[in-house]
């Protein structure tokens, strides 16, 4: 099973760059796109391809948003704000509108739920939940700038309560007999391998102490996995974003702050994990590239 998880940056924006190529060629069977960006009237006709859609917009104009595309339709779809959920070729029906479920959502999470920032399937033929999600992207905190520190504080703010609702969802998937994968773009590089320019980004955004301290207590052998870099564990990177400006694509000086955390389980099923670097600055569909793990279920 063949699973991605994409920043597109703008769906429309990535449609004129080439994001159906690209989907097209890769043939995966889930894919989990972040920063959607795209109020759904104003969805292009065959955004999503060939596939069945559930999409969290979000409340925010011309920001946030994530979607779930497979291949068959899902059992279950969960998201904490309002979604879409589309069968195969169908237009957006604001009309036919789900809402969220917020209940036994930790309180840090709540202002957040309907900014488009999480949404999750049941796949109907595997015992998989599939989760995706686009962080809150933070700022430098500078102490002469107030909006800097509430933006930063806010952040932390959903990685309290995200840390409850990843424990709390990985045992309930577990106590069901499912596999739990959450993938997507957590604006935050762990480990001082998963970015180019460590040392002088130790004070920016993404790469506090305090938010890599965060990381650690995700991650573990017991409870969720990093599947790229179990599968690539000495390697600088791979990397999953770079910047649009100065020479950071052709110099690789990228950061790896894309996912698949899986539950131990699914992890051990990763046969191969990739990811879809742009063959040059004038070719790329993003400022990110797609991770792309194929898991043997």
């Amino acid at each position: 099973m063949r699973i991605a998880s994409f920043n597109v940056n703008g769906i429309r924006a990535a449609l004129k760059r080439g994001f159906s190529n690209w989907m097209e060629a890769r043939d995966c069977d889930v894919i989990g796109l972040q920063e959607v960006r795209c109020r759904p009237a104003d969805l292009p006709e065959g955004a999503f391809g060939d596939h069945h859609v559930a999409w969290a917009p979000g409340s925010l104009a011309g920001r946030n948003g994530v979607a779930l595309l497979t291949r068959t339709a899902p059992a279950e779809v969960r998201s904490w704000g309002t979604h879409l959920v589309m069968a195969r070729g169908q237009a957006p029906d604001l009309e036919q509108a789900r809402t969220g479920n917020t209940d036994g959502l930790p309180a840090e999470l709540l202002p957040f739920a309907d900014e488009g920032r999480y949404v999750e399937v049941d796949l109907a033929e595997a015992p998989l939940t599939v989760a995706c999600l686009y962080l809150p992207k933070g700022a430098t905190p500078d102490p002469k700038d107030e909006k800097s520190l509430a933006k930063q504080a806010r952040k932390m703010t959903f990685l309290a309560g995200f840390r409850e609702h990843l424990s709390t969802r990985r045992q309930e998937c577990e106590a069901q007999g499912r596999h739990f994968l959450v993938m997507g773009d957590f604006n935050i590089a762990h480990e001082n391998a998963d970015l180019k320019n460590w040392k002088s980004n130790q004070r920016n955004e993404g790469f506090l102490p305090e938010e890599r301290q965060w990381f650690d207590t995700i991650v573990s052998p017991e409870t969720l996995v990093d599947v790229v870099r179990a599968q690539h564990p000495d390697a600088d990177g791979p990397y999953s974003w770079w910047s649009w400006r100065g020479q950071a694509f052709a110099n690789d000086a990228g950061w790896r702050i894309d996912y698949h955390l899986a539950s131990p389980g699914l992890a051990n099923k990763a046969v191969a994990a990739t990811i879809d670097r742009d063959p040059s600055y004038d070719q790329r569909t993003s400022d990110h590239a797609a991770v792309v793990v194929d898991y043997d279920l």
